[in-house]
């Protein structure tokens, strides 16, 4: 028991080690500045996350000009003292866009934009930063512009002397669990963070017209970066083998890291399989890849388990297969993705079971049910 406890205490000391924070108070206009002086960044790929709408960005304004207590903002100081936002990019986003500052992606900076009207200040509709002209009073007025700028926020710091993967960390804990972004949105900021031509590599990948068109995803589904998830799952299930019990999430998420930061990883032999196998679903079943046959036609939704048994399988061997004919190697797609509700393993894991006892008995039996 005494040596449980001492184990315990040493991992304690040993992470902390892995994390050198510092804190203090600021107020919006020394925000403000540093973000003009480009003292504080955010990077291009985290800012395509931003979409409050304008009533949560009034809100937040209001908060400000009330004197609201705000969350703390998180940044990341860097090598050469610059603080790279980890947390906190939708509140510093709507102070910085309605400053008439923002900077976007594209490289213009984005129109000022009004507020709305709100239950404790009604009179904060149509009001913009500054008025528009003289001959207009839209603007909040030069005692509120006070006020907000000098209106505090509590900004949290991770030392460039913490752990390489300590703000990695920091940003899947703040945001994973919430409704903020989705599990692959956080993902997405992570790889930005762990290897960016990795994360522009995925990207492109989920992006290419065959996977597209085979995934068949909605328009819901795909800007909550599911067709991201699931060019991410293909890569992962072919590379990280599944322990059989992890949550099917934090497993994808340290398999992330894994192939973020793995050399060895050939984005140029993966990206090859990935295109040839989707290739080859799009010209042998377009839309309907990855759905149920019904014994006259492939129908209904997207099925997450046929994907992966058919995408890993196929994409494991891709080789054979394209020693046959284009006919008959989609001939040999459409009767195997017919006969795969068949197999008895298949029909007991297929749906209504976890996502880990899933992958945990259908991404073993892939590879051999795809053999040619």
């Amino acid at each position: 028991m005494i040596g449980e406890r001492l184990a315990l205490q040493d991992e304690i000391e040993k992470a902390r080690k892995e994390i050198v924070s510092d804190g203090y108070e600021m107020s919006v206009g020394e925000i403000i500045s540093l973000y003009k002086e480009e003292e504080i960044i955010i990077d291009p790929d985290f800012q395509r996350l931003f979409r409050w709408e304008k009533e949560q960005k009034t809100r937040f304004v209001e908060s400000l000009l009330l004197g609201i207590l705000i969350p703390p903002i998180f940044v990341f100081q860097n090598e050469d003292g610059i603080w790279e936002l980890i947390d906190g990019l939708q509140r510093l986003s709507t102070i910085f866009e309605f400053v008439g500052i923002l900077r976007l992606p594209e490289g213009r900076t984005a129109s000022p934009t009004s507020l709305e009207g709100t239950d404790f200040l009604p009179s904060l509709a149509g009001k913009y930063w500054n008025s528009a002209s003289d001959q207009e009073d839209n603007g909040i007025g030069r005692v509120n512009q006070f006020e907000l700028r000098r209106a505090r926020i509590r900004v949290e710091i991770l030392k460039k002397e913490s752990g390489p993967f300590a703000k990695y960390e920091l940003f899947q804990r703040l945001n994973t669990g919430g409704a903020k972004l989705s599990e692959q949105e956080v993902r997405n900021c992570m790889a930005v963070m762990l290897n960016k031509d990795f994360y522009e590599w995925l990207d492109n990948c989920a992006s290419c017209p065959a996977f597209v068109t085979t995934i068949s995803q909605t328009e819901r589904a795909s800007k909550r970066q599911m067709h991201t998830e699931l060019a991410l799952r293909f890569f992962v299930f072919r590379n990280i083998p599944y322990d059989g019990k992890s949550n099917v999430h934090h497993y994808l998420d340290n398999a992330l890291v894994k192939l973020a930061t793995d050399p060895s990883f050939s984005k140029e032999d993966e990206g090859s399989v990935f295109n040839r196998t989707f290739a080859l679903f799009e010209r042998s079943l377009g839309e309907k890849a990855f759905k149920l046959w019904d014994g006259d036609d492939f129908k209904g939704r997207f099925l997450m388990s046929l994907f992966e048994v058919m995408a890993i399988g196929v994409s494991k061997n891709i080789d054979q297969i394209e020693q046959m004919s284009h006919e008959e190697q989609d001939e040999f797609v459409r009767e195997k993705s017919k006969a795969i509700p068949d197999d008895k393993t298949f029909q007991k894991y297929k749906t209504n079971v976890s996502g880990s006892a899933r992958l945990a008995h259908l991404l073993p039996i892939a590879e051999n049910l795809l053999k040619p």
